[in-house]
């Protein structure tokens, strides 16, 4: 079963999340049908976004990545919540890529490094979300979240994330950890950390011996204090009700345009590729709803 665990090391002047998201990274494999580079990509993100949302202080708020670096594998993007449940799809799940010189899959390759990671984050309630955006680094997906932290949030922050795909394309091992510096660090903390981190050369070498989060931040720091768990999963959400609400919100106009372009209306959900068809007669009904609400009634 996955894991992930929130701590505080090094005095509490290190705050440190670790994740083990095998299950749920093969589950989104496996609902995209993804390629070996793809789910790479794609679970790294998921990972990263499960480890953010976790961070949360409401219940209510989500934190969406968008990784759009002008690579063959278009836009990837992935959504958490403060219970690591995730969700998320790339443009091209299909994408064929090369081993880089490392031997690796690569990920870096694939997403491009023309672009930017915007990050979002709503709390659910004042529909005001909080936007920030950086250059992608280097299309890696951790190096870009940790030049995010730094730029945009101004959090000295190292993560490592990984994701291995075994020849049958199913996931042998994804996961990953955020280790952030709280203002009080000073610079025994920082060599405490940069030491800590040279002990790990992959996430998903630890992994595969058997570690599970913890494990992973204990092989980082000799003491960590666990204030919090999680179990994150795939998890969609969507519905018919859902789709509706939201063609309600495009207004009577629009609803109309619809009606006498299409008749019916199909949708295809992004996260879940489940396919939706809202008939003529309940647009019908929508664009009613619609025209009673632009008068008030």
């Amino acid at each position: 079963m996955d894991k992930l665990i929130k701590t505080m090391a090094l005095g509490g002047s290190v705050r440190a999340y670790a994740a083990v998201t095998t299950d749920t990274v093969n589950k989104a494999a496996k609902t995209h049908n993804t390629s070996a580079v793809a789910s790479a990509a794609l679970g790294r993100a998921l990972t990263a976004a499960a480890l953010m949302g976790s961070m949360a202080k409401e219940d209510t708020e989500t934190v969406s990545l968008q990784f759009k670096g002008g690579g063959p594998i278009g836009t990837v993007f992935a959504v958490g919540n403060s219970r690591a449940h995730v969700k998320g799809y790339v443009t091209d799940p299909t994408v064929e890529l090369p081993l880089n010189k490392k031997g690796k899959l690569d990920v870096g390759g694939a997403v491009g490094r023309q672009g930017n990671l915007c990050v979002i984050r709503d709390d659910g309630v004042t529909g005001k979300p909080y936007v920030g955006q950086v250059r992608i680094a280097t299309g890696e997906i951790g190096d870009d979240i940790n030049f995010y932290y730094a730029s945009s949030e101004q959090i000295p922050t190292a993560s490592g994330l990984g994701v291995l795909v075994d020849t049958d394309y199913t996931i042998k091992a994804a996961g990953g950890f955020i280790i952030q510096l709280l203002p009080e660090a000073d610079d025994s903390v920082i060599d405490a950390v940069e030491k800590g981190l040279k002990k790990v050369t992959s996430v998903t070498d630890l992994i595969t011996e058997g570690k599970g989060a913890e494990e992973i931040l204990r092989t980082i720091f000799d003491d960590i204090e666990i204030i919090g768990e999680e179990t994150p999963d795939y998890v969609c959400g969507c519905s018919e009700e859902r789709f509706e609400k939201g063609i309600l919100s495009l207004g009577s106009e629009e609803i109309e345009g619809i009606i006498k372009d299409r008749g019916d209306a199909e949708i295809y959900c992004n996260f879940c590729n489940k396919r939706y068809l809202i008939k003529k007669q309940r647009l019908e009904e929508l664009l009613e709803a619609a025209k009673k609400k632009e008068n008030g009634i």
